[in-house]
C-alpha cells in the first residue's frame, strides 16, 4: 500500500497528588506539550484526578466520583475543542447513588463525548482493592468512533486478558489503548520487580502481535503511601509505552513524569494482517469452551 498514514500520538505520564486541580493543570500542560509536536491523540493515565485510592476500602473515597458528563469531561472537552485533538481520559464515574465505575471517557476533537468504555475486569489484591470501589463495566468490548478512527480502549486490569483485546480487534477497532496505574510493592527484590514490569510490557505487546494493531500504555508513576500505613504503599513503575502492530517499539518511557511523542503508521495493520493473516486462520468452529470458566 502507498497510502502511507500516520497519526501521532502523546501520552501524558505523571505523579499524582490527593489535589484535583493540581493533577489537571499538569495533564493540561502535558497535552499542550504534546500538542506541540503535532499529536492528534493524547491518552491519560488510569485515574488521573486523584492518589490511587484503592489502596484502602474507605467508603469517603466515594466522594471523589463525579457524573459523566461531569467537570472534569466538561473542562477537558473544552480543550480538546480548542486543541482540535482527541482526548482519552480515565475517571471514577459516579453512575447513582452506590453505583460506580472505573470508566475510560473520550473526547472527540470537536469537544463531544465520542463515547465511554467501563472497566470489565475488576481486580481485588492487595493494594488493589477495586472491587470495593467499581461495579464491572456493562458497555461491552465496542470500539469508540472518532477523528482519528475507532479506539479499542481498555482500562488496566483488562490488559491481561487476551480475549479483551481480541474482541476490541473483531468489532473494528484501530488501535488498543490502556490507561493504567501499575506498580510493585517497594518490598519486593530488584529481580521480582523487573519480572513483574517486563510481564506488563511482554503481554501487550503480545495483543499488537496477536491482532495486528498499534497499543498505546500509559501508566502513572512515582511512590503513593498507604493510607493505612499497614504497607509501604506502591512505586508506579511508570514505562508508558507505544507499539506498532507486530509488537515493535515505537517509544517507550522511563519512570519518571514525561509526555511521550510517537508517530504511528495508519496503513501498517493492513500490511501486517496480509501477511500474518491470524483473522483468517481462527478456528471459530472449535472455540466453543472459551466462554466456560474452567474446562473440568
Amino acid at each position: 500500500m502507498n497510502n502511507e498514514k500516520s497519526l501521532i500520538v502523546g501520552l501524558i505520564q505523571h505523579t499524582c497528588s490527593s489535589d484535583s486541580e493540581t493533577n489537571l493543570t499538569i495533564i493540561e500542560q502535558g497535552i499542550r506539550e504534546a500538542v506541540a509536536h503535532d499529536a492528534k491523540l493524547i491518552l491519560l493515565q488510569e485515574l488521573h484526578n486523584s492518589l490511587y485510592f484503592c489502596q484502602v476500602e474507605d467508603t469517603g473515597n466515594f466522594d471523589l466520583a463525579e457524573p459523566i458528563p461531569g467537570p472534569t469531561s466538561k473542562r477537558l472537552g473544552s480543550l480538546a475543542a480548542e486543541l482540535g485533538v482527541v482526548i482519552v481520559a480515565s475517571l471514577f464515574e459516579r453512575r447513582a447513588a452506590g453505583l460506580y465505575h472505573n470508566t475510560a471517557v473520550v473526547l472527540d476533537a470537536d469537544g463531544s463525548i465520542a463515547g465511554k468504555y467501563r472497566k470489565m475486569h475488576i481486580p481485588d489484591d492487595p493494594g488493589f482493592c477495586e472491587k470495593f470501589y467499581f461495579t464491572p463495566g456493562d458497555l461491552g468490548f465496542k470500539p469508540i468512533n472518532t477523528a482519528v478512527g475507532r479506539l479499542g480502549v481498555l482500562v488496566c486490569w483488562d490488559q491481561w486478558y487476551p480475549e479483551a483485546a481480541r474482541l476490541m480487534a473483531l468489532a473494528g477497532a484501530d488501535l488498543l489503548l490502556y490507561p493504567t496505574a501499575i506498580g510493585w510493592d517497594p518490598r519486593d527484590d530488584a529481580a521480582e520487580q523487573q519480572r513483574q514490569r517486563d510481564a506488563w510490557i511482554t503481554i501487550q505487546r503480545s495483543h499488537a502481535v496477536a491482532n495486528g494493531l498499534p497499543v498505546l500504555s500509559c501508566n502513572r508513576v512515582g511512590h503513593e503511601s498507604d493510607p493505612s500505613g499497614q504497607s509501604e504503599g506502591i512505586q508506579f513503575w511508570g514505562n508508558s509505552f507505544v507499539c506498532g502492530p507486530q509488537g515493535e517499539f515505537l517509544a517507550q518511557a522511563g519512570d519518571t513524569a514525561e509526555t511521550l511523542i510517537a508517530s504511528l503508521s495508519l496503513s501498517r495493520s493492513e500490511q501486517v494482517r496480509r501477511i500474518w493473516p491470524y483473522l483468517r486462520d481462527r478456528r471459530i468452529d472449535d472455540y466453543g469452551k472459551i466462554t466456560l470458566r474452567y474446562d473440568d
